[in-house]
């Protein structure tokens, strides 16, 4: 049974209060599910027109079932036991949180860090089959996945092509050649479903079927969802939601997304991109904040901040001022959260399904890799830790102080991104440096892998408000990796990816402090030492 509730304080229940009954009058949520394409301008109807299927994939999907079903126990027939997704963006970070929340073990492979890949290669090989997930099969990062596992199915003596599975729009150049090269299974998605909106098709489906999910459960509450959500009602959840989210005023452009108890594992991570590549665009946008309910911007009040709890359906929740609290089962969440990206983008005046960003930090990295340039010289040295940066880093000759240089460079009304070009799984710890950082500079902090960041928040940081700083880290490694039939490692596809990026933010004038570590491990302590004596400073100030 789908059950879904949430109060609202302050900021966003005055915005509810002015916005709810105009959207109720105009029928939007209706409109939304009658796929009404003009909803958000003219400028947004040729690809509003092709990317509303979301709205009915809960049904559209159910067909896919029975096959995922049938080749999950033809694979554990064959002692197949773990499933690997390599995907980026919207086809990797649905499939983590459904299974995470089921407690089903999922191995998302969504980076191009040499010693993650390896890590992934080096697990049960025997017993593993990939699911290789992209709308078009372009993607860099999930091509090259791929072809790393097909050689090392074949160099075991296995039979690659009875481990490889395919998730990919019907008609793409993956879906052509997978169907040629003889691959398990090609599944395809609806394609007029985007990315981050397709948490309810086949690409979150096959990955978390096979790995043991109940996806007909998965669904069934997805559809009870969809019919709460097609009521033009004042008590419709997500309309609700999307003005919080769209519509305070003045606009409270930092979402703060916080799990607190809500017993979804990640959400706030795919929220993240979802609402990040959704509304950053045009020099607006809202930028999601994957924070802890105690985390510095959840307590701090700021007139720019409104707070997103993610509670359970029988918590006793207390709002503190700008709040919001939402309970609900993960599939209802997802169809809400969507529903509710959708309401925002209209209140915003942006097109939510497009992402005109994007590409520019792509067409830099191919770039790099096709020239193979010298790299930037440091500014200087620290310890393991090479530094550069613009000219704002004065006279700064320690990584403490150019970390202090770059927060110098934040507004009243900023924000701090930390990117960090690693192996997300080994170095997890590094994550805790952001609350760390929020407490510094009094400001929210982001924290995204890369590259995987990079289809998600990376077009708010560059479409959305010019507010952000970045700092960007990333490290030598005495692994790499050669990916068969390109001229081209992993260690040198991340390393172009990463600068890439720096280029492409800096031309759009946001500073970029790189900080850069000569050994991994020496580097990420003295790092994590670096922040944690300015948090120190900073809370001795204050008391």
């Amino acid at each position: 049974m789908s059950t879904i509730s949430y109060d609202a304080s302050g900021a966003a229940q005055q915005a509810i209060a002015e916005h709810i009954d105009g959207l109720v009058e105009e029928k939007i949520a209706t409109r939304i599910f009658a796929k009404d394409h003009t909803l958000w301008g003219p400028d947004a109807e040729s690809e509003s027109a092709i990317r509303l299927g979301w709205v009915e994939a809960a049904t559209v999907s159910q067909p896919l079932v029975d096959g995922i079903l049938e080749l999950r126990d033809a694979l554990r027939a064959e002692g197949v036991s773990r499933i690997v997704l390599c995907g980026m963006g919207g086809s990797s970070l649905a499939p983590e949180v459904i299974a995470g929340t089921a407690g089903v073990e999922l191995t998302v492979l969504d980076s191009t860090d040499p010693e993650q890949v390896s890590a992934a290669l080096a697990d049960r090989l025997a017993e593993t089959a990939i699911v290789v997930s992209s709308k078009s099969g372009s993607t860099v990062e999930t091509d090259s996945q791929r072809r790393v596992f097909e050689k090392a199915f074949n160099d075991a003596g296995i039979d690659a092509k009875s481990r490889i599975v395919i998730v990919t729009d019907p008609g793409s150049p993956l879906d052509k050649a997978s169907r040629e090269a003889g691959y398990r299974a090609v599944f395809n998605a609806d394609p007029n479903v985007g990315g981050r909106f397709s948490a309810l098709t086949a690409f979150g489906l096959v990955p978390c079927g096979l790995a043991g999910v109940d996806i007909q459960a998965f669904l069934d509450e997805a559809e009870e969802a969809a019919e709460i959500l097609n009521e033009d009602s004042t008590d419709n959840i997500g309309l609700a939601l999307g003005i919080a989210l769209g519509g305070t005023n003045p606009l409270r452009n930092k979402i703060v997304i916080a799990e607190d108890g809500s017993g979804i594992v990640g959400f706030a991570d795919w929220a993240e991109q979802l609402i990040a590549e959704s509304t950053g665009k045009l020099g607006t946008g809202v930028l999601p904040v994957v924070a802890g309910p105690e985390s510095p911007e959840a307590l701090n009040g700021a007139d720019d901040v409104l707070v997103v709890r993610l509670v359970s359906a029988d918590a006793d929740v207390e709002l503190r001022e700008n709040e919001v609290a939402i309970a609900g089962g993960l599939p209802s969440q997802m169809f809400v959260w969507e529903f509710a990206t959708a309401v925002a983008g209209r209140l915003l005046g942006i097109n939510p399904f497009d992402q005109p960003d994007v590409e520019a930090a792509k067409v830099a990295a191919r770039g790099l890799l096709d020239a193979r340039p010298e790299p930037t010289p440091a500014a200087f040295t620290d310890g393991a830790v090479e530094v550069r940066g613009g000219e704002w880093l004065g006279s700064a000759s320690t990584a403490s102080e150019a970390v202090q240089a770059l927060l110098g460079q934040l507004g009243t009304d900023g924000y701090l991104s930390v990117q960090a070009y690693l192996d997300r799984i080994s170095h997890a710890p590094l994550e805790g440096i952001r609350d760390e950082l929020a407490a510094v500079s009094g400001r929210p902090v982001t924290f995204g892998w890369g590259p995987r960041f990079l289809h998600s928040t990376g077009q708010f940081h560059k479409g959305g408000p010019a507010i952000g700083v970045f700092l960007q880290i990333t490290a030598a490694s005495s692994t790499d990796l050669a990916i068969p039939e390109r001229p081209f490692t992993f260690g040198q596809l991340i390393a172009a990816q990463a600068s890439g990026d720096a280029q492409v933010l800096e031309g759009h004038g946001r500073p970029v402090l790189r900080l850069h570590l000569t050994d991994r491990a020496a580097g990420v302590a003295q790092l994590q030492e670096v922040v944690a004596a300015l948090a120190g400073q900073a809370s001795a100030l204050e008391s």
